[in-house]
C-alpha cells in the first residue's frame, strides 16, 4: 500500500472504529435494559453490515448500498419497545453509502436508490408507530420521519451537486488538454507549411530553371524527373498537413520572425526563370509580433504560390510601403507563361487571411489581366 493509499484509508478506519465502538456500547445497554440475546445480536450484526456496506460502496456502489439497505431492514424489523434504527450510531453508514452511490452511478439509478431510502423511512415509521403502547402520541414519529427524509434527500442532493461539479471540472480539463493537443498540431502544421513547403517549392522552381537552361538532353531529363519528384513530395506534404490540422490556425507563430529576413527570403526564390525582387518604401514603424509574423508569412505565401502555380518564366515583385498608421504588403506576379495545371487548392491563403485578421489587418486577392496581386494592410503600433 502506498503512502497516499494509507492516508486515504485513515478516514475509513476512523469512522469504523468510532461508530462500531458506540454501537457496541448501545448493544450492551440494550442487553442491560432487558433485550433478548437474539435481538442484541441482530442489532450488532446489522451494525457490522452497515459498515461493510459503506466500505464496499467505495468501489462497488450498488452492492454496498444493497448491504446497507438490508442492514437497515433488519434494524427496522427487530422488535424492541421504543426502538428506532436512527438511535444506532452505525446507521449513519447508510446515507454515506447513498452518497457514494449517487456520485458513481447514472442519475436515474441514484433516483431509484433515493426512492428505496425514502420507502425504508416510511416503513420504519409505520413499524415503530405500530409498536407504540396505547395512548402514546404518534406525532413524534411523524416529525422523525420528516427529518429523516430531509436528511436523506439533502445527502442525495448534495452528492449530486458535488458530482456535477466534478464532472464540470473533468470536462474543463479534457477541453484544456484537447485544446493543447490541437494547438500543438496546428503549430506543427504551421511550421511545415510556412518553412518546409516554401523551401520545397523554391527548390523545384530552381531545378526547373536549371533544366530549361542546360544544353545536355540527359541532364535536362534528369532534372525534370527530380522536379517532378519534388512536386510529388510537395503534394504529399500538403496531404499530411490536412491530416495533422484540417483547420488553419490563427494564432501567431511561437518563434519570433523579423522583417529583416525578407530580403534573403525573396533572394532565395530567384532563379534564371524566376525573377523575384523586393522593394521597401517609407520609414519602418514598430509592429506588434502578430503583425510582423503576418507580413513575413504573406510575402512567403505570395511568392510560393506564384512559383507553384505558374509556368516559368515568372516575374514576382514584393513591395512594402510604410506610413505612420499602417504597412501595406503587396506580392504581385506577371501571370507567367501560363497557369500550371493540376496544382489543387491548399489552405495557405486561408491561414494568411486569419493571421492578418488576428493582427488587426485586412487581406485582399486580385486577379488582373497581367497576374495576381496579394495585398495585406496591417496597422503599426502608432496606428493601432
Amino acid at each position: 500500500m502506498t503512502a497516499s493509499q494509507r492516508r486515504s484509508a485513515w478516514p475509513v478506519v476512523a469512522h469504523v472504529v468510532l461508530f462500531l465502538l458506540t454501537t457496541v456500547i448501545l448493544a450492551g445497554a440494550l442487553w442491560y435494559l432487558g433485550a433478548g440475546l437474539w435481538q442484541t445480536l441482530a442489532v450488532a450484526g446489522a451494525a457490522v453490515l452497515l459498515h461493510v456496506g459503506a466500505v464496499t460502496a467505495r468501489r462497488r456502489p450498488w452492492e454496498g448500498y444493497a448491504i446497507g439497505a438490508l442492514a437497515m431492514l433488519v434494524l427496522v424489523l427487530t422488535p424492541l419497545l421504543g426502538w428506532s434504527p436512527v438511535m444506532l450510531p452505525s446507521a449513519v453508514c447508510f446515507p454515506l453509502a447513498l452518497w457514494r452511490l449517487t456520485g458513481l452511478v447514472p442519475v436515474r439509478s441514484s433516483v431509484a436508490a433515493l426512492a428505496v431510502a425514502l420507502l425504508g423511512i416510511v416503513l420504519n415509521e409505520l413499524v415503530t408507530w405500530a409498536r407504540l403502547p396505547s395512548g402514546v402520541s404518534a406525532w413524534t414519529h411523524l416529525v422523525e420521519g420528516g427529518l429523516l427524509m430531509s436528511v436523506v434527500g439533502g445527502v442525495w442532493l448534495a452528492a449530486l451537486l458535488v458530482r456535477r461539479r466534478h464532472e464540470a471540472r473533468r470536462r474543463a480539463e479534457s477541453e484544456r488538454l484537447a485544446a493543447a493537443v490541437a494547438e500543438e498540431r496546428a503549430g506543427i502544421r504551421r511550421d511545415l507549411h510556412d518553412v518546409i513547403a516554401h523551401t520545397v517549392t523554391v527548390m523545384v522552381a530552381r531545378i526547373e530553371a536549371a533544366a530549361v537552361t542546360t544544353a545536355d538532353p540527359a541532364t535536362r531529363r534528369e532534372l525534370g524527373d527530380i522536379a517532378e519528384t519534388g512536386r510529388d513530395a510537395h503534394q504529399g506534404l500538403r496531404a499530411m498537413l490536412a491530416t495533422v490540422a484540417p483547420r488553419a490556425d490563427s494564432r501567431p507563430g511561437k518563434v519570433p520572425i523579423s522583417l529583416d529576413v525578407l530580403p534573403d527570403l525573396v533572394a532565395s526564390a530567384a532563379s534564371p526563370l524566376h525573377t523575384v525582387t523586393f522593394a521597401e518604401v517609407g520609414e519602418r514603424r514598430p509592429l506588434s509580433l502578430s503583425a510582423e509574423v503576418a507580413v513575413v508569412r504573406t510575402v512567403q505565401e505570395g511568392v510560393t504560390n506564384a512559383l507553384r502555380h505558374l509556368e516559368p518564366p515568372v516575374e514576382v515583385t514584393v513591395h512594402l510601403r510604410w506610413t505612420p498608421a499602417e504597412v501595406v504588403v503587396e506580392v504581385r506576379d506577371d501571370g507567367g507563361r501560363a497557369p500550371r495545371g493540376g496544382s489543387g487548392q491548399g489552405t495557405g491563403l486561408m491561414g494568411i487571411g486569419e493571421r492578418v485578421s488576428t493582427a488587426g489587418g485586412t487581406l485582399s486577392i486580385d486577379d488582373g489581366d497581367d497576374g495576381w496581386v496579394l495585398r495585406a494592410r496591417l496597422p503599426t503600433k502608432e496606428g493601432a
